[in-house]
């Protein structure tokens, strides 16, 4: 049975429903996980204002319950730059020498293909400063691993490798591949000790035969940074190779300084402690 409503009614009623809606779009309304326990998740982002954190498609209130972020505090300029490295293709180098230049301590999440084939840049990362994260052993979609074991066993083996390449423990940081994740994923790797990190500022810089020019690179990373920004670039790409040291002396030249993954979480922590 179906009330009939008055003309007032009904735009009272049409209005309410656009409120919601965009209340719900805009993040103010907390998930409570069910878009993201019913299955997988690719991590995507709506830029709605420059200069301003994007909405994600989990809010930063719904991460933080499985120590997951993908920005920092909205009101301090501080840049949290990570990469991720599937392979080395010549660039990582000319990445290295940009950040100690400005003395910028990035995170590079790595594969077991990667500490395997660059053990001395791997090595050469960690004396430099930098942190090196966890992008799993063998960069597999990790939400559609259901088995606890089997999805341990991605990040351990990583681990193990690490170890004997380096003779440290490897930080407790972990980067889902290709951003695919599931409510299971956040709470096993919770439950591992690991922080998982997503990111608020990427561009699509890892196609080899189809890289951005230079400008286009610049124009994308500078007018899309905000504050809190956790930015990630590919470090396979010869266009963020070519362009990161004009990139951080822009940045710089924005009132911009850099911060540290544990840093970002340590905020974090203060924010659950509120």
């Amino acid at each position: 049975m179906f009330a009939v409503l008055g003309r007032r009614q009904v735009v009272i009623a049409a209005a309410a429903v656009v409120l919601l809606a965009g209340i719900l779009f805009s993040g103010l309304l907390v998930p409570t996980g069910e878009a993201v326990s019913a299955g997988s998740e690719n991590w995507g982002l709506s830029f709605q204002e420059e200069g301003k954190t994007p909405v994600g498609n989990a809010s930063d209130a719904y991460l933080r319950q499985y120590d997951a972020c993908y920005a920092g505090d909205p009101s301090e300029k501080k840049i949290y730059l990570t990469f991720d490295a599937g392979y080395e293709n010549g660039c990582t180098p000319a990445i290295l020498d940009a950040l100690k230049k400005h003395s910028v301590k990035a995170a590079f999440f790595v594969v077991g293909n990667y500490i395997e084939t660059c053990p001395d840049l791997v090595k050469r990362m960690v004396e430099e400063g930098h942190l090196v994260g966890n992008h799993t052993y063998h960069h597999p979609d990790m939400s559609a691993i259901a088995d606890k074991a089997d999805f341990q066993e991605e990040l351990s083996s990583l681990e193990a490798l690490y170890q004997e390449t380096t003779g440290q423990e490897m930080p407790k940081y972990y980067r889902p591949p290709q951003g695919k994740f599931s409510e299971s994923n956040l709470r096993q790797a919770k439950e591992l000790g690991y922080r998982t990190v997503f990111w608020s500022l990427a561009y699509v810089d890892w196609y080899q035969d189809q890289q951005p020019s230079h400008q286009e690179a610049m124009n994308k990373l500078t007018s899309r940074i905000h504050p809190g920004a956790v930015v990630l670039l590919h470090s396979t790409s010869t266009t963020n190779a070519e362009i990161l040291d004009e990139l951080l002396t822009c940045w710089e030249d924005m009132g911009y300084t850099f911060g540290t993954l544990p840093e970002l979480f340590a905020e974090e922590d203060s924010q659950k402690e509120k």
